[in-house]
Formats: structure tokens, C-alpha cells, sequence
């Protein structure tokens, strides 16, 4: 039975000082749920106040301002601006690449961290984690695996060959659209250590009641990855079917996927032509909520052009599915794209 939060900043503490006295070094419900996902992950793990935090740290600790960082193209665009706005003024140089494992491992020559999402966000591609490990080890380069999408029980980064698993637990991991919290788990102790620095020194810690929620949600994170799995699976196959639907993707149309992860995740992806249908279609679905984030037990969708930081078409939907009747959601979606044609 999980034990309630500890809500403190100070803890007692007599004697000589140690940073455990005070709530920006630890908290014992931070402990719980770090032991929690490392065992999840495989891995020491350390949580963050956000998932950029959790990228943040990482990329500031791992790339010098002598490194070279390979970084996805077409992923989060957070890793991107960090990249561009922060490592490449340093001094370090940024290869974006897109998220193609051949394109990837002909970046890893003279790197010192590859960095890829997979499956990516939000056209869904997929890396093969262990050929690029290969690559980036050989090139003397360390691997860092953002797992924010597929979760570890999807797949385990760290098993297949990356140093560093990275991820926002806000997302599917969380799952409850409640929070926002970030994690890292480190295969060795030295890149933990550097980023627990990193966290006392910068204060991007988590708040002890977020880290209650998510170590509460992890109860329930099979559950529900695997309706949402299953959704997203039937949703993809309803929309094959269509012809006023294109660019239709899913991680399960990759052999790499099917052979690397155990659940595909809640996402797929569409194309339904213009701006002015994704929003009619939006507006009339009735069990979807117009949202940004993805992972929640709640449906929602949101059209992506509208940010301007992906490579997409005005008409491209990103998709959600939660944790709803699997033929309710389908019969609304269907019937949303029926009244938009």
C-alpha cells in the first residue's frame, strides 16, 4: 500500500548539516517513486519537476560546450529549442536529423550524445534503438532514449542498448492529465550523479504530492495502456478504410515496433485534408477533448499546424485515445468525419 506524501521542506536535523535535511535534496516520497520506475526502467532513476526539466537536465549535463549533440528533427520540439537556443551558443554543435535509424546512425560519427524519441512525436516513426546504440558506442557517444510515448512497459530503452531513458511522466506514464513531472534513469552511477548535481543546484525538483499522483497512477498504468493500445489499434484500421482520411500513422505499420515494443501506445495520427476540417471535426466529436498533451484516460486531439513546430499539414490531427468504450470512441469518430466531408 502506498504511504501518503510527505509534505515538508525542512526535516529534522541535528548535528553536523547534510543536504537530506531539507526538501530541495530529497523527499521520501520522491524515493518511492524513483525506486518505483527504476525498477520499471531498469535503472537508477532520479524525478524532475517536469519532463523538460528532465530533458533539460540531461542535455546540460551530458553535451559540453565542446560536444556534439545528433537530435531528432521531427520530435518534441522541446529538445530542439534546447538544443538551438542553449547548447549551440556555448559552443557545442547540433546535428538535427530525422527520425530514421539508417539517418541517425550516419550522424553518430564524432558525436558525444545521439539523442532520439521513438516513436516520435507526432508523426509516429520509429528508431531502432539497438542498431543505433551500436552506432553511437562506436562513434564513443553516449544514447539517450526519450520513452515518454511508449512508456516502460511498452519498451525498455536501457535493455536494448541506451545510457540515459528519458521521459515525461505527465503524459502516459501519469496518465490522469493531473500532473507534470519528468524522469531520468541512468545506466551508470556517474550521469546519475551529475544530474542529481544538477537538480540541487537548479531546483527543478518535484512537488511531493505530484510524485503521490504518479507513484498512485502506476497502480493503474497497465490497465490502461493496454485499452489504450487496443483503441488506438482499431481507430488506425477505421481510418485505413477511409478515403476522405490520409498520411494515417501508427508505430504498428513499422517491423522495427513490432519487434521492440510490447504496446504501441495510445497515439495515432491523420491527415483529414484542411485546417477548417480538423477543427470542424474536433469540435464535433463529443467524447474527444481539444487538448495538447496525450497519455490520459480522457480521449483528446488537437491539430498540430497549429503550434508551427512540426512538419505537417494543416489538416493533420494527432490523436489520443483513452480510455473510453473502444466502439463508443470509433462510432464518434466516425461519425465526426461523416459530418465534415
Amino acid at each position: 500500500m502506498l504511504p501518503g506524501p510527505v509534505l515538508a521542506a525542512p526535516f529534522h536535523l541535528s548535528g553536523e548539516g547534510v543536504p537530506e535535511g531539507y526538501g530541495r535534496y530529497g523527499n521520501p516520497t520522491w524515493s518511492v517513486l524513483e525506486a518505483a520506475i527504476g525498477e520499471l526502467e531498469g535503472a537508477d532513476t532520479l524525478v524532475f519537476a517536469s519532463g523538460m526539466a528532465a530533458l533539460t537536465a540531461v542535455g546540460l549535463t551530458l553535451v559540453a560546450p565542446d560536444g556534439v549533440l545528433v537530435a531528432p528533427a521531427d520530435g518534441y520540439p522541446g529538445i530542439r529549442g534546447l538544443a538551438t537556443d542553449r547548447l549551440a551558443p556555448l559552443g557545442a554543435e547540433v546535428r538535427l536529423v530525422a527520425s530514421d535509424t539508417r539517418a541517425v546512425c550516419d550522424a553518430a560519427a564524432g558525436a558525444s550524445v545521439v539523442w532520439v524519441e521513438t516513436p516520435s512525436n507526432p508523426r509516429l516513426d520509429v528508431v531502432d534503438i539497438a542498431a543505433v546504440a551500436s552506432a553511437a558506442h562506436g562513434a564513443g557517444a553516449l544514447l539517450v532514449v526519450d520513452n515518454s510515448l511508449a512508456t516502460p512497459l511498452g519498451q525498455t530503452p536501457l535493455a536494448l542498448g541506451a545510457d540515459v531513458c528519458v521521459a515525461a511522466a505527465t503524459k502516459s506514464l501519469a496518465g490522469h492529465s493531473d500532473l507534470l513531472l519528468g524522469y531520468a534513469s541512468c545506466r551508470e552511477r556517474e550521469h546519475l550523479d551529475a544530474l542529481r548535481a544538477w537538480r540541487d543546484q537548479t531546483g527543478g525538483i518535484a512537488g511531493p504530492f505530484e510524485a503521490w499522483l504518479a507513484h498512485r497512477s502506476l497502480a493503474t498504468l497497465d490497465l490502461r495502456l493496454g485499452r489504450q493500445s487496443e483503441t488506438a489499434l482499431a481507430l488506425m484500421e477505421l481510418l485505413d478504410g477511409r478515403d476522405d482520411v490520409t498520411e494515417v500513422c501508427h508505430p504498428s505499420r513499422d517491423p522495427v515496433a513490432r519487434r521492440q515494443m510490447r504496446r504501441f501506445g495510445p497515439l495515432v495520427s491523420f491527415d483529414v485534408g484542411t485546417r477548417e476540417r480538423a477543427e470542424r471535426f474536433l469540435a464535433a466529436c463529443e467524447l474527444v477533448t481539444e487538448a495538447t498533451s496525450f497519455g490520459g484516460v480522457h480521449t483528446t486531439a488537437e491539430r498540430r499546424g497549429r503550434w508551427g513546430t512540426d512538419a505537417v499539414g494543416e489538416g493533420f490531427i494527432r490523436f489520443s485515445a483513452g480510455c473510453e468504450d473502444t466502439e463508443d470512441l470509433l462510432v464518434d469518430v466516425a461519425r465526426a468525419l461523416d459530418a465534415t466531408v
